[in-house]
């Protein structure tokens, strides 16, 4: 029988809880994914992650740079161009997402999509 006692129910890690808030967000593992390679403009990042419309990717960008993870650069041309990259902070996740990529290699199988 499950124990329903108060310490069996012990509340989610406060950091495990920000990760998730954060990257539990549809879209934003892709964005980042793409940004680890290297800085993206916003249109060829758009064309890199089929199905994102661009009020999505530019919301999913505002939060990701709020969060300090990525940073947006103006090139001001002609004709003006906006890249972003990711932070110190944002390339600091490579190695934990990597791992994760390999995990749902390993467990969650293929889902057939590139």
């Amino acid at each position: 029988m499950a124990d329903h006692s108060e310490q069996a129910c012990r509340r989610v890690d406060a950091s495990i809880t920000r990760v998730f808030e954060l990257f539990g967000k549809r879209w934003t593992g892709p964005i980042v994914s793409v940004l680890m390679q290297q800085p993206v403009h916003f249109a060829d990042l758009r064309r890199a992650i089929p199905g994102i419309s661009e009020r999505m990717l530019s919301d999913r960008l505002s939060e990701l740079g709020a969060a300090g993870l990525v940073v947006r650069e103006v090139d001001e041309g002609p004709p003006l161009r906006v890249a972003y990259r990711l932070t110190e902070a944002g390339a600091a996740m490579e190695p934990a997402l990597k791992e994760l990529g390999q995990w749902a290699d390993a467990y969650l199988g293929g889902s057939g999509s590139c």
